[in-house]
């Protein structure tokens, strides 16, 4: 059996003989409305490359270090510079939620001109904006980059992408995050929605808080409301912490996830075969090509040709078959076809196959 298959039903063989419990914590399945990122954004210069920054090309990349230039005491014009040690570059941040002035966040830079490599550079003083165009964070440090490039001319080497880099802990929160903090209801935003887990949220929390009157309610199946209990009035915080610290078993599904690029294939437990009769076989043409050199005789007068010479062969296997019998299981159907030296690429077609005739009770799911 190839390595490939048998990896991928050694993987299958897992997921079917895992315990069914789907237990976990409240914080992993539901965020807390109000409670997220921001992402921020900001233009900058990365200065102290070894020539590999931006060209003339560029032309913003000149006038931004005039600028930057103006604002030191140096009056220089845009067409009178030319350094090929800075580069433009886009940074981007995420501000967490509360985050406070004074944090430190980590930084991306990717260039935007015609930079080769930011190996070496120093970002400049940089201002991160948000959504609302408010300053939120300051950058300026050094960019490592998770790559290299070297070499001249035609001889060079790459490694990885080296025009974007990492700045860890380079911003400086200078303005706090825009947070919500929930006071007398907390909204519970469930990640993945699906009625039967929202229900079981519902049910959970009741029975955690009991009260006269249900403190949880659902108010569709993606979002569940929760009212904050006299005694934790003044100490939300602690009482979110109890929320997200709830066992819940979530429910999701019966899906089947196929990735055709890479003949990767994930079945879920729940997934079941109605009863069925799987035909398979393999129908392969080889088509084959020699060129032979056809060489007149000694004072023949002829000329030298290329005769091609092809010849077609046809090989078609006999067909395997198995049969699913009714509440097949994911475990039967990996064994099946097992059993008939199905390749993840056949396990594809089967699976499609399948779906259209109505035996497999799963939405399948291509990416």
């Amino acid at each position: 059996m190839k390595p490939l298959i048998r990896a991928f039903i050694l993987l299958l063989l897992l997921l079917a003989l895992t315990a069914p419990a789907r237990a976990a914590r409240l914080k992993d399945l539901v965020a807390i409305e109000g409670v997220r990122d921001n992402q921020l954004v900001g233009y900058g210069l990365v200065v102290g490359l070894a020539g590999t920054g931006d060209r003339r090309q560029a032309l913003f990349s000149a006038q931004s270090l005039t600028n930057l230039l103006e604002r030191m005491g140096v009056s220089v014009s845009p067409a009178a510079i030319r350094v090929a040690n800075t580069a433009a570059v886009l940074v981007t941040a995420t501000l967490p939620p509360f985050a406070q002035p004074g944090m430190h966040l980590d930084i991306t830079a990717a260039a935007i001109g015609d930079a080769n490599n930011l190996q070496g550079g120093i970002l400049v003083l940089t201002s991160l904006r948000g959504a609302d165009g408010q300053v939120y964070a300051i950058a300026q440090g050094p960019v490592m980059t998770g790559g290299f490039s070297s070499g001249k001319g035609g001889s060079t080497q790459t490694v990885n992408h080296p025009t974007v880099g990492r700045g860890l802990g380079a911003a400086t929160v200078e303005r706090g995050a825009p947070s919500v903090t929930p006071k007398g209801t907390v909204r519970l935003q469930v990640r993945q929605s699906d009625f039967t887990t929202t229900t079981r949220i519902v049910a959970a929390v009741n029975q955690k808080f009991k009260a006269e009157k249900p403190m949880a309610h659902a108010d569709n199946s993606g979002l569940v409301s929760v009212v904050v209990p006299g005694e934790y009035s003044t100490r939300v915080t602690e009482f979110i912490s109890e929320l997200e610290n709830l066992v819940v078993e979530a429910d999701r599904p019966a899906r089947v996830v196929i990735n055709e690029r890479t003949g990767t294939i994930v079945l879920g437990k729940d997934v079941r075969v109605s009863p069925v009769a799987i035909l398979h076989g393999n129908l392969s043409v080889e088509i084959q090509t020699v060129m032979q050199v056809s060489q007149p005789n000694p004072m023949a007068g002829g000329t030298t040709e290329v005769v091609p010479q092809t010849s077609v062969t046809t090989k078609e296997e006999k067909a395997r078959n198995v049969v699913l019998k009714q509440g097949a299981t994911v475990e039967e159907l990996v064994r099946a076809l097992a059993s008939i030296g199905s390749t993840p690429r056949d396990v594809i077609a089967i699976l499609q196959n399948l779906r259209t005739a109505g035996a497999l009770e799963a939405e399948i799911e291509v990416i």
